[in-house]
């Protein structure tokens, strides 16, 4: 589907996949931010599914310019990549880390656990624990390291704009890429799970949640200075989507452009741009 400016600025939500198929593809919400006498909408146009990675690519070439909150990690953890010697550019990072075997870095990973006490295994981005993410180094269940494995390196060859890493992309029209998480925002209006890519657990009480975190983003109570604007039949896909994926993308949408408000997209001012951070989380106060 091409994208079609009209009365607002063009922000997209993508809910990725390491993995697209037609039966988890990557999801991308498309929709428009409309200033509005009480502040402003994220008013969503549409909602697609790309079933490969052929899709992704084509998705990041669309011309500008446009705003897109992704969801998968955009950096690793400095103390990490530190103690492994890697790049601390994070380009360079991105290029190494993405040129890497998974069994490298699994390995890698494994390690660096193995040898943690119990309880603090992970290493953790400083974006990561406000915001209640796996750990961006996580190789499994879910497996996001993987998901930035796959994905960033396309956004960057791309020419996005990534302004929580320093990089302002390439062409006059600008298409900027914040990271995204969209169960933080989910979590400030219900904290009950909402979804499962497990047909079987696609449940009616995980039905009411997804529509309760939905009521609450159209009515403003998720957190976020921009208010949800969508149809009835748009609504009532993202309810009835068992794995949650179109309500997620939709969210990232939001976070995306709730952030565009913001003064430096709502970063924090001692960002480390090596680990980057997450749209719609607050940045932390000074010490």
């Amino acid at each position: 589907m091409p994208l079609l400016p009209a009365d607002g600025r063009l922000v997209l939500g993508i809910d990725f996949t390491s993995a697209p198929r037609r039966s988890k593809p990557i999801t991308v919400a498309r929709g428009l931010l409309v200033d509005r006498r009480h502040g402003a909408d994220y008013r969503l146009e549409a909602v697609d599914e790309l079933d490969s990675l052929d899709g992704f690519d084509a998705l990041l070439r669309e011309p500008g310019p446009w705003l897109g909150g992704f969801d998968l990690p955009f950096g690793q953890p400095r103390s990490l990549i530190e103690h492994e010697g890697w790049p601390t550019d994070w380009r360079r990072f991105v290029s190494f880390y993405c040129g890497e075997p998974r069994e490298r870095l699994r390995e890698v990973f494994r390690r660096w656990c193995a040898g943690r006490p119990d309880g603090d295994k992970f290493a953790w981005r400083r974006a990561d624990r406000p915001a209640g993410s796996s750990p961006a180094m996580r190789w499994t269940n879910p497996p996001v390291a993987w998901m930035m494995h796959v994905g960033i390196g396309r956004m960057l060859e791309a020419g996005l704009a990534f302004p929580a890493h320093g990089i302002p992309g390439r062409g006059t029209a600008r298409r900027i890429a914040l990271e995204a998480y969209p169960a933080f925002t989910a979590r400030q209006v219900c904290r009950r799970s909402y979804k499962s890519d497990t047909r079987a657990k696609q449940t009616l009480e995980r039905r009411r949640h997804r529509r309760l975190i939905l009521e609450g983003l159209v009515a403003g109570r998720a957190g976020l200075g921009v208010r949800l604007e969508l149809s009835e039949g748009l609504a009532r896909r993202l309810v009835a989507d068992g794995a949650g994926d179109l309500l997620d993308a939709a969210i990232c949408g939001l976070q995306a452009a709730h952030a565009s408000r913001l003064p430096r997209y709502g970063l924090p001012r001692s960002l480390d741009t090596l680990e980057g951070w997450i749209a719609a989380v607050p940045a932390p106060k000074p010490s």
